[in-house]
């Protein structure tokens, strides 16, 4: 994780805990289950809806964007003011403004899931030369009587 993303945590604290999860070459924050923000580069975008776009637009913020193909593809996040690193009473204003979009956009917070570890398969016993051969035979012996049924 880089020391920009660690340095949320604290810039976030008073608006209560948020959780980094590594996305797409970049980051998500999430606040109570709900994404409010996105690090790309070490930018800090933050979610933004109809109720919200004025705020960043006033300070002429721009939207995240995204080539597909040969397409730019504009995102509903919105890069955060400086404001935000610089006092804590702001980044909880932000913060809440993000996470009330989140919560109007509909979708429910996600579950995290505990990662484990991956377990490897049971190896398959290995069969014999003498097992091999008749598992062959055994394949061989069938296909004739499939051309047969024809």
């Amino acid at each position: 994780m880089s020391e920009f993303v660690s340095s949320l945590h604290e810039a976030f604290e008073r608006l209560g805990r948020i959780e980094t999860r590594r996305m797409f070459g970049g980051h998500g924050i999430y606040h109570e289950g709900r994404m409010i923000g996105l690090v790309v580069a070490d930018t800090l975008y933050l979610k933004s809806d109809a109720e919200t776009v004025a705020h960043f637009d006033r300070l002429q913020l721009p939207a995240f964007e995204y080539r597909r193909g040969d397409k730019t593809m504009q995102t509903s996040y919105r890069q955060a003011p400086a404001d935000v690193f610089e006092d804590r009473e702001e980044a909880a204003a932000w913060g809440r403004l993000a996470w009330e979009a989140a919560l109007r956009s509909g979708h429910a917070p996600k579950a995290r899931t505990p990662r484990t570890a991956l377990k490897p398969k049971p190896a398959k016993p290995a069969k014999s030369a003498k097992s091999a051969k008749s598992a062959k035979a055994a394949k061989t012996a069938k296909a004739p009587r499939k051309a047969a049924a024809r």
